[in-house]
């Protein structure tokens, strides 16, 4: 994800997202994208490694739309240039979405900032070759696909 911004800022990414079944077994992947803006006093252009990691996975199995709002808050921020890590949840440890992140660049400010996480369907239609909704995806372990053979093996799955 690349996240920048001067006053006013926002951020952009893709990746791919599983959800872990009864059986222990991971669902093929669905293709996201997460988009959000922020405004304050903040400025900077940082490149960042993001990793969710939801307490339920009906979060995002039944998330209408295709999209939800991850998260609206009041963040500071000051990154070195480099690489840094951080791990965020709520004050209680309850939050239903963890985020772990990797960040390279120079990113300081305040802000106020919100983001959204939806379903690129035209990818899962161009990758599975059907119109597969995202709840089909997520219910299959099982894939003929090279490409998803190819990042289970990967991941240790």
């Amino acid at each position: 994800m690349i996240n920048a911004g001067f006053g006013i800022g926002g951020k952009r990414g893709k990746g791919l997202a599983m959800v872990k079944q009864a059986n222990g077994e991971w669902s093929n992947p669905v293709f996201i994208t997460i988009t959000g803006g922020s405004i304050g006093f903040q400025a900077g252009v940082q490149s960042v490694d993001l990793v969710l990691l939801f307490r339920h996975k009906d979060v995002l199995t039944k998330a209408q739309k295709g999209s939800f709002t991850t998260g609206r808050d009041v963040s500071a921020a000051a990154g070195p240039v480099g690489r840094s890590g951080s791990a965020n949840t709520d004050y209680k440890l309850e939050a239903e979405i963890y985020s772990y992140l990797r960040s390279k660049g120079l990113f300081a400010g305040l802000s106020i900032n919100g983001s959204n996480l939806s379903f690129d369907k035209k990818a899962l239609r161009t990758f599975y070759g059907r119109n597969a909704s995202t709840a089909e995806v997520f219910a299959s372990s099982i894939s003929e696909s090279t490409g998803v053979q190819t990042l289970r093996k990967t991941l240790g799955f």
